[in-house]
């Protein structure tokens, strides 16, 4: 079986994952489309909405598994505490969805420093 980090090199590209997560109360699998980004053997998942119900639920059942391309990828999501990180993600962000890239520059032409409202690193098994 190829190392972890070949397997996302091969869909590193794509635009979107399809993540299963349980549900906080219930415990009820879930699917939601969402953007990812690939750094070497890790993933990042980020969101400008972190009162989106995925968001809710991965912080209070951390296991989660994504579907890319024919590929199956499990895991633990773990919450982005640390501000060198969170800005990294955005910088991965903005490599990849790079369409962003006007809304980004408004922002700092007005003085904010765009950043997820909720990002995860995935570490996958």
């Amino acid at each position: 079986m190829p190392a972890l980090a070949d397997r996302l090199a091969t869909i590193s590209s794509r635009s979107t994952c399809r993540l299963t997560h349980r549900g906080r109360k219930s415990g009820k699998p879930y699917q939601v489309t969402i953007w990812f980004m690939v750094d070497g053997d890790a993933v990042y998942l980020a969101t400008a909405n972190a009162s989106r119900w995925w968001v809710r639920n991965v912080k209070a059942n951390p296991e989660v598994s994504f579907h890319v391309d024919g590929q199956t990828f499990s895991g633990t999501a773990e919450l982005v505490h640390d501000a060198a990180e969170e800005h990294h993600v955005m910088e991965l962000v903005g490599a990849k969805y790079w369409y962003l890239a006007p809304i980004v520059a408004l922002a700092h032409l007005f003085g904010y420093d765009p950043k997820p409202d909720a990002s995860f690193r995935v570490r996958l098994v």
